[in-house]
């Protein structure tokens, strides 16, 4: 089960662990995590899932989508590293990604 680390604007971490095959957004509404506001339900038409990606994980990810990147031009503070956490899908390798979210989302 792939663990991963959540780290809010504030520096407060929270590690949990993932079921394979699950997004990353659905990991954090599901252990209650702020940060990740999930207006949409994870359908990629809000953005209110941003988050960032640890610099050392942007190559083990799956590129985003045009879909995704049309979003992310409209998030508050974008970053080279900004993605939207539910089209980033858990799987084995990705155990110990680490995300930073956004002041913006609290």
């Amino acid at each position: 089960m792939p663990k991963v680390t959540y780290i809010e604007a504030n520096g407060q971490s929270h590690e949990v662990d993932l079921d394979a095959g699950v997004s990353l957004m659905q990991g954090a509404v599901d252990n209650m995590i702020e940060g990740i506001v999930a207006e949409c339900g994870g359908s990629c038409s809000c953005a209110t899932c941003h988050c960032y990606i640890d610099q050392q994980w942007l190559d083990k990810l799956e590129p985003a989508t045009e879909m995704e990147n049309d979003l992310l031009e409209c998030v508050t503070e974008p970053k080279d590293n900004s993605r939207l956490s539910c089209q980033i899908v858990i799987s084995d390798d990705l155990n110990g990604l680490v995300v930073h979210l956004p002041e913006s989302q609290f």
